[in-house]
């Protein structure tokens, strides 16, 4: 009886410390690419935003964009840099609020939303979405699924490489979104790392809101086996999004300072925001997949 006493505990113990550490503080660099295809015609684009009379959004993030996100505890704080302006979203998940600030041609705006406002924006852009579906009599059709009951599968590999100095294995997402389409990305991710509140790379699979509705998130990241260190897949248009981790510092002590609201922005509920750029319509939504 002692012996299988000890036996256990000593199993116990082995198991307890062979656990991957969750990491609640680290510092992440990424880099993200919107790769567009070489034959597109860029005059015709151009014309279509002379004709909608405002900025091409379905555009806008196309090339290099930069991001550090810092993680402590529940907070995060993600600063963007790209072409097109600078971005600092600050997400705090206790109170279940993200709060963008955007900087543009001169001008900073500030906007915040809660989780239960960003579900029902979901669930107006579906609902527009399939009445437009509805309309077009010109496109074929299947049955619609839920966006919410989309199906998607890890498919491991044996292969492995380095990202940013740490070894990654390979694997595919497969998942089936609207119009029972299935689309397949690649994916490098980290078995030994965790991190409290982040499952991939920083960058915008983490933010949820307006900045993460201006390109595809890749659905499926939360059920990968570690940390994701980057990923490809196709956006529409034939774009293609590369993600990776160019610097990732874990445990470094961050300062709360860092993740404290700037004090020369006056803050707005994010429908104001949804007004200024159409509604919707024709804005930050149109960066995802139909």
């Amino acid at each position: 009886m002692k012996l299988y006493l000890t036996s256990f505990i000593l199993l116990f113990t082995i198991a307890t410390f062979a656990q991957t550490k969750i990491h609640q503080q680290a510092v992440i660099y990424t880099t993200m690419n919107i790769i567009a295809p070489e034959e597109e015609d860029v005059q015709n684009l151009q014309s279509n935003q002379e004709m909608r009379g405002g900025m091409n959004f379905r555009n806008m993030m196309d090339g290099e964009t930069k991001f550090i996100t810092y993680l402590k505890n529940d907070s995060i704080k993600t600063n963007i840099k790209s072409e097109m302006g600078r971005f600092a979203i600050y997400r705090d998940n206790n109170k279940k609020i993200t709060t963008s600030i955007m900087e543009m041609m001169g001008n900073k705006m500030g906007f915040y939303t809660s989780d239960s406002e960003q579900v029902d924006m979901q669930k107006q852009r579906d609902s527009m979405m399939q009445e437009r579906r509805k309309k077009d009599t010109s496109a074929k059709r299947t049955s619609l699924i839920d966006r919410d009951n989309l199906s998607t599968d890890i498919i491991k590999t044996n292969e492995t490489k380095k990202i940013a100095g740490i070894l990654c294995n390979k694997a595919f997402i497969v998942s089936t979104r609207f119009m029972m389409n299935k689309d397949t990305a690649i994916v490098w991710y980290a078995p030994d790392i965790k991190l409290k509140n982040l499952n991939s790379t920083g960058g915008f699979s983490n933010l949820p809101g307006m900045m993460s509705n201006m390109v595809p998130t890749l659905k499926g990241l939360d059920n990968v086996d570690g940390f994701v260190m980057g990923y490809t897949t196709k956006m529409r248009r034939n774009r293609i999004l590369d993600v990776a981790v160019t610097k990732i510092e874990l445990d470094k002590e961050i300062d709360n300072k860092e993740f404290s609201l700037p004090k020369d922005v006056e803050l707005k509920p994010m429908r104001e925001m949804r007004m200024m750029f159409g509604g919707g319509r024709d804005g930050f939504n149109r960066g995802g997949r139909d």
